[in-house]
């Protein structure tokens, strides 16, 4: 099932919502379309690759997919990517320090050679004339993370920041979304020092949505502002682990 988010001036924004099945954490999918041409973002595994691939010519032909954006190097993100780039001529940027461990899924070869590299600083991509901005999320919560920010949509593509197994769409009561937050961000991100330099650079965008790799996405200014404000204040990973870094009984 997909959602539009966003449709205006040969822009689309077509949110496709969790193709999971069985034991599988339930994962998001996200195509962003300027003028004819497509980014993936974070294309799911095995069992999520022929749904997805099915899925996308109601909107988009495959063949005029320009870009593959893995946020890190998860299973969730990355396993199919072998798939895509097969049937597909589009490029796959991610993180450098990524590149060579995600061989591991079964990359053919043929295809290294448009596994791209995002330097930590981050980078613009030009989709058809759109500039996606690809932006640092180092350690929130993978090592060499990035996030996507769509100056079109005015959409901000989170990954796992954000991320919540919830049964709704979009955040309607954000006090009240927060508990079904607060377990895997205390468990899967870094340090508050990661969320805080990321609040602080996000603040200098223009944002209308905030959308997760994982559960419901927020919209409209004040709830994604408030999204921001309790990311910037997590207490996570390491900022709480030194009760549990002892040697078992």
């Amino acid at each position: 099932m997909a959602d539009i988010l966003f449709d205006q001036s040969g822009h689309r924004n077509i949110f496709f919502e969790d193709f999971t099945e069985g034991e599988m954490v339930s994962a998001n999918q996200h195509l962003i379309i300027h003028n004819g041409k497509g980014m993936l973002l974070d294309p799911g595994g095995h069992k999520v690759y022929s749904k997805i691939f099915s899925a996308m010519p109601e909107y988009l032909s495959p063949s005029a997919l320009d870009y593959l954006f893995l946020s890190h190097q998860d299973p969730d993100i990355v396993a199919s990517i072998n798939g895509w780039l097969m049937v597909t001529d589009a490029d796959a940027y991610m993180s450098g320090i990524w590149r060579r461990f995600v061989a591991h899924f079964g990359v053919d070869g043929s295809v290294m050679d448009r596994m791209k590299t995002i330097p930590d600083e981050g980078m613009t991509l030009d989709l058809n004339g759109c500039k996606l901005m690809l932006v640092p999320a180092h350690f929130l919560h993978s090592a060499g993370n990035f996030h996507v920010y769509d100056p079109v949509s005015k959409i901000l593509y989170t990954g796992d920041l954000g991320a919540a197994l919830v049964d709704y769409r979009f955040v309607e009561d954000f006090d009240a979304h927060v508990k079904h937050m607060d377990g895997f961000h205390k468990r899967y991100m870094a340090s508050n020092t990661a969320c805080r330099l990321w609040a602080n650079m996000v603040r200098g965008l223009d944002i209308e949505t905030i959308a997760p790799q994982h559960g419901a996405i927020f919209k409209g200014k004040a709830m994604c502002n408030s999204f921001i404000d309790w990311v910037e204040g997590l207490e996570v990973g390491a900022d709480y682990m030194q009760d549990i870094y002892k040697l078992p009984a």
